[in-house]
């Protein structure tokens, strides 16, 4: 069956995400919230003004404003979000968390992350760049037009891209997100069109680098090894997956209702950020884990089929990028607290506590909904 409207579908799923961010939100803050305000719904109240409330009026922005006005000022995006990471460097406006400076404070009312908006930014940018490079020459006895990319124009000012991305991200000690950036970008590349060997040389020298990277640091070699050895260090730094796998475990098939977590009060760590789907788990069962990674699975077939159906190169390029890191980021949060992966501090999309990747999302999902519709007319 043809699906007309996947402008609809998309936007349903969006909805489901946004009351399923609102409800576990609800249930999993409301211990710290207690603990450390004297009221349940302190964390709620702040992800509702700082997360959700601008990410739905920025997100509806960019489903009204025209595609070709959003691919015009995206290199002016960009360079707006690498302003804010110089910002890092300057202390009276740079938060310090957990040992990693990675958040600017803004006018003293809130905190914010420009290394979650540089996701959609980025993707933005590679897919106009990309576009605008995209060249042609006339080959065959049918003259046939096909791309055309030469190792000067388009490999080195990408690879000198992602090396600029590298710095940036090794300064503010976030691999993780670094990576989820860095996968994406050179699913983008690959998805223009560029040779096979572009992507193999790149995903060669991005491997050597994350191992120097990883071996040089010892907090880095700690979760790998706690990765491969679970049992190592149950006290210490593998406290929050062993606590995240009871939290799992103790779900079964059905769970023990929504609220009902024991993990969640003190037990787990950051239960409210990036270990937010073992308390689902722990509440909701196997059976609500299933509905949630399906969610994301029929997210994806939604954002294929638009990449299908765009015949725009900048849509094609922008909409496989927001799918791809969207989908990438929940699985490698979901491979992390179940052990598939080490632990990494990725946010699970729409659903974690955090205001700047609730927004940067929701524009993302905005963006995707202007290109849904346009291919849907």
């Amino acid at each position: 069956m043809k699906i007309k409207r996947l402008d609809f579908i998309l936007f349903f799923i969006v909805t489901v995400f946004i009351i399923a961010g609102i409800t576990f939100l609800a249930t999993i803050s409301a211990p710290a919230s207690l603990e450390k305000f004297g009221t349940t719904n302190y964390y709620l109240i702040h992800q509702l003004k700082f997360g959700f409330l601008p990410g739905i009026l920025l997100g509806f922005f960019c489903f009204l404003i025209p595609l070709s006005f959003l691919r015009k000022i995206s290199p002016l995006l960009l360079l707006v979000n690498l302003i804010a990471f110089a910002g890092l460097l300057i202390p009276q406006i740079a938060s310090r968390f957990g040992g990693a400076t990675r958040w600017l404070n803004f006018l003293g009312i809130f905190n914010f992350q420009p290394s979650e908006f540089f996701k959609i930014f980025s993707i933005l940018y590679l897919s106009s760049w990309l576009k605008s490079r995209l060249t042609h020459r006339k080959t065959g006895i049918l003259k046939e037009r096909k791309p055309s990319y030469s190792f000067k124009r388009v490999f080195l000012p990408f690879v000198i891209f992602l090396i600029a991305v590298a710095v940036a991200f090794v300064f503010q000690k976030d691999l993780s997100t670094l990576g989820i950036i860095g996968v994406t970008a050179l699913v983008i590349y690959f998805a223009a069109g560029t040779p096979l060997w572009h992507g193999f040389l790149i995903i060669g020298g991005a491997v050597f680098t994350f191992g120097l990277l990883i071996k040089y640091k010892a907090y880095r070699m700690s979760r790998i090894i706690v990765f491969l050895h679970p049992e190592t260090d149950p006290l210490g730094i593998g406290f929050q997956l062993k606590q995240a796998l009871i939290a799992i475990g103790s779900g079964g098939l059905y769970g023990r209702g929504l609220g009902f977590s024991s993990q969640k009060f003190g037990f787990l760590p950051h239960s409210m950020s990036d270990s937010t789907f073992a308390i689902i788990a722990e509440e909701l069962g196997f059976l609500g884990c299933i509905v949630l990674i399906f969610l994301f699975l029929t997210f994806l077939w939604v954002g294929l089929m638009i990449v299908k159906r765009s015949d725009d190169k900048f849509c094609q390029l922008t909409a496989l990028g927001i799918t791809f890191w969207i989908v990438l980021q929940g699985f490698v949060n979901i491979s992390s607290m179940i052990g598939l992966l080490p632990l990494t501090g990725i946010p699970l999309p729409f659903i974690s506590y955090g205001g700047s990747h609730i927004v940067a999302e929701l524009i993302a999902m905005g963006i995707l909904l202007n290109i849904a519709r346009q291919t849907t007319h």
